[in-house]
């Protein structure tokens, strides 16, 4: 993701270069107000790859030769070489500025833009269970479609994972709030192995039937009757996606008990509490 962010990642498709490299009239115009084909050219270049990376290249000479003939064709210049003396020049940084103005580019650092991709970040993860990648990904999809420039990549890693974590511990806090010291007892104990065993009161419970018979019957019921006599009531928040609760009784359930045992303590009380909550249902 870091090595493609903000850069051409091999030749475009015609779709792409249809869509992001098609010069309309108000183009043109601008584009035709510089004096020589270099000019022309590389300008053309550095306002069609801002609209489709996001971003100014700091070397132009990674643009593909398909984005250079595709604008050239539009341009009638024949001569491409005239661009290698475009991506030299000192001239591209004030047509960068100029092409900010024309299609309204803003900084990342824009309170009103950050105010809206956090707000838009917060939906998704508290209704989903993404990976970060996934959220990287998106919020540069988004960046690009609302005319951000795209940041440093460590500065959008950063912001993308430091707004997931503040949820997971809301998450974390709210599934944990409601639980009494007794019942935060009952949980922990789930996690501890008695003397002369080899598996935690979690194993056991997690275990369930796995052949269609009459002992294995049997024993699924003795299992329900177990989880019941637990004692351990717990109010799940309703206002918390069913999704964030699935994930973490997931977690909980493939997890080994010393990984568990490990968490910081919100997380591992709210993850109990899921594994809890969904049991007797599972």
């Amino acid at each position: 993701q870091r090595n493609r962010y903000g850069r051409f990642v091999g030749e475009l498709s015609p779709e792409q270069l249809s869509r992001y490299f098609h010069l309309d009239d108000r183009d043109r115009r601008l584009v035709n107000s510089h004096r020589g084909d270099h000019n022309r050219l590389g300008f053309a270049i550095q306002l069609c790859t801002a609209r489709f990376l996001g971003t100014f290249l700091e070397d132009l000479s990674d643009v593909p030769d398909g984005v250079i003939n595709c604008l050239a064709r539009q341009l009638q210049i024949e001569q491409l070489s005239s661009f290698f003396y475009y991506r030299e020049s000192e001239t591209r940084w004030d047509h960068a500025m100029e092409v900010r103005r024309h299609c309204g580019f803003r900084d990342f650092g824009d309170l009103g833009a950050q105010f809206r991709l956090n707000r838009w970040l917060y939906a998704l993860c508290w209704t989903g269970t993404d990976r970060p990648g996934v959220l990287f990904d998106r919020a540069t999809t988004w960046l690009i479609a609302q005319k951000v420039l795209l940041p440093a990549v460590t500065t959008l890693e950063r912001h993308v994972a430091r707004l997931r974590s503040r949820i997971e511990e809301r998450v974390w806090k709210i599934l944990t709030a409601a639980a009494s010291l007794e019942t935060r007892s009952k949980l922990e104990s789930l996690l501890l192995v008695a003397d002369g065993g080899h598996q935690s009161l979690l194993d056991r419970l997690r275990k369930g039937p796995y052949r269609r018979s009459a002992p294995e019957l049997v024993r699924a019921l003795d299992r329900v009757e177990e989880i019941r006599h637990l004692g351990i009531n717990i109010a799940v928040a309703h206002r918390i996606p069913t999704t964030r609760l699935q994930a973490l009784a997931r977690f909980a359930n493939t997890a080994k008990v010393s990984v568990v045992r490990r968490l910081p303590e919100s997380r591992r009380l709210a993850t109990l509490v899921a594994f809890v909550g969904n049991l007797e249902a599972a």
